[in-house]
């Protein structure tokens, strides 16, 4: 089958490709280009992919499990079939570089193929004098799954795969900023995934907020924003649906004083910085004990130097631009909020504006703990570095904050570091290394930065209800 990935952006609804009365235009990040209208689907279609989605589940349900994990696995496959073209869209409209699309469209095909070869088995908690107790997990029935900008093909695979190896139907709605690629997911599993288990539906804000109100969907996996994630909490409270989120983080990095500061800086900068550091999970304060502090952060800068900044679709890209100008405008906020304070930038700030959304590598160098630069997500190419020489006080600086996502140590004395990383308030802590996920590894958030677990099987039954079922034998 021959797809056009450059045109003809369509919603999935019930098997058909739909086109929407109204429009939205998706743009290049590096170049503020139009690159196509995209169909912002209306209520009524949005009810029809529920509709669709809810006469669907009963005979998806009751597809045998090895069926449901061969479809699944199968749409890793056409992942892989279509990688190129999939990689050019997803540079076009999220701007990130050849290696991070690379990562993205691969991981989006190895987890379908390797969630597909999970399940969960029913527990036989009690068996004997003619009484059996028997625990299981059962699909919830039709799923909502909404997906940021910033992974939005992997982030989509991260709900589509487990909710339909667990046995439900999806209506997924990709970012308005990044719909893309999702909608040319949907074009390609039309023929793979039967009718109405898989929906993909465009559309702004308004289109998410129906999603969360809306009856007949049993369960909202949404991946984004904190203050997003606490709107859509309040919303579901309507219908006590089942939720997973994973929210928003502002990651500390702790750097102990036995690291060799020149053979660390590389590793230190793209744990700060891969795409862009729009990541939930990018380190977002640098924390680096007083003894090697001046030594890093100048290693730090001059790795920094050596990083090409520009259009993804260019070969030598390494960092692209900040995806949409709504995110930009908030990092040039930000960039000026450190000027105004006074901080000492030792590299980036603010820049001219010239065409696309960049924004240059900024480092700002030991800004006091209160200040925006250290409190808030910049979610965007600024890092505070911040000095620290006793632990405690470091630990109670790196816990001080409702976020609890992720963090990092990084230290050759790993007992200490161990210890360090049990005391951290978050839902991961990688010890000299980062950005280290797997379909069997639970990835989930603590505090403000989340509810819920993703991968792995307690991932997988975050798409299911429990159920336990008792039997008396009768004796006639």
């Amino acid at each position: 089958m021959t797809i056009d990935f450059n045109a003809n952006y369509q919603l999935l609804i019930g098997g058909e490709l739909n086109m929407a009365e109204n429009t939205f235009e998706a743009y290049n990040p590096a170049t503020e280009e139009v690159i196509a209208p995209v169909p912002d689907a209306a209520k009524a279609q949005l009810n029809a992919a529920v509709a669709s989605a809810k006469a669907a589940f009963p005979a998806w349900r009751d597809t045998p499990l090895k069926e449901r994990q061969m479809v699944v696995s199968r749409i890793g496959e056409a992942i892989t079939e279509h990688a190129e073209a999939f990689m050019a869209l997803l540079t076009k409209e999220q701007g990130k570089g050849r290696g991070g699309a690379e990562w993205e469209i691969g991981g989006s095909a190895y987890w379908c193929t390797e969630i597909a070869k999970q399940s969960l088995e029913p527990q036989i908690i009690e068996n004997g004098d003619g009484h059996t107790v028997e625990y299981r997990r059962v699909p919830i029935g039709v799923v909502g799954g909404i997906v940021p900008w910033n992974f939005p093909l992997l982030l989509a695979v991260w709900k589509i795969a487990p909710a339909l190896v667990a046995g439900n139907t999806i209506v997924i709605k990709p970012s308005p900023y990044t719909p893309l690629c999702t909608l040319k997911l949907g074009e390609v599993l039309r023929d793979i995934v039967p009718a109405g288990v898989l929906n993909i539906v465009s559309g702004g804000d308004e289109l998410g907020k129906w999603m969360t109100e809306h009856p007949d969907i049993g369960k909202i996996s949404f991946t984004g924003s904190t203050e997003t994630g606490k709107k859509i909490m309040a919303s579901a409270a309507g219908t006590l649906k089942r939720i997973t989120l994973e929210l928003g983080g502002n990651d500390p990095a702790i750097v102990l004083p036995d690291v060799n500061p020149k053979t660390i800086a590389e590793e230190l900068f793209w744990t700060c910085f891969q795409n862009s550091a729009q990541f939930c999970v990018a380190a977002k304060r640098l924390y680096v004990h007083e003894a090697i502090y001046d030594d890093v952060r100048d290693a730090l800068v001059d790795y920094a130097r050596s990083v090409t900044l520009g259009d993804g679709s260019h070969a030598d890209t390494q960092l692209g631009p900040i995806q949409n100008r709504m995110q930009y405008g908030k990092v040039k906020e930000l960039l000026e909020d450190i000027r105004q304070a006074g901080g000492k930038v030792v590299l980036g700030g603010l820049t001219d504006d010239q065409p696309g959304f960049f924004v240059p590598v900024t480092i700002v160098d030991n800004p006091p703990e209160e200040s925006r630069v250290v409190k808030e997500e910049a979610f965007g190419p600024v890092l505070p570095l911040l000095k620290y020489s006793d632990i405690d006080d470091m630990i109670n600086r790196v816990n001080d904050t409702h976020y609890g996502l992720a963090a990092s140590v990084w230290g050759n004395d790993i007992e200490q570091a161990k210890a360090i990383a049990e005391r951290i308030e978050a839902g991961t802590v990688w010890i000299n290394e980062i950005h280290v996920f797997g379909p069997h590894i639970p990835f989930g958030g603590h505090k403000q930065s989340g509810m819920g677990i993703e991968n792995a099987l307690e991932g997988l039954a975050e798409y299911t209800n429990p159920q336990t079922i008792l039997i008396r034998q009768r004796h006639v």
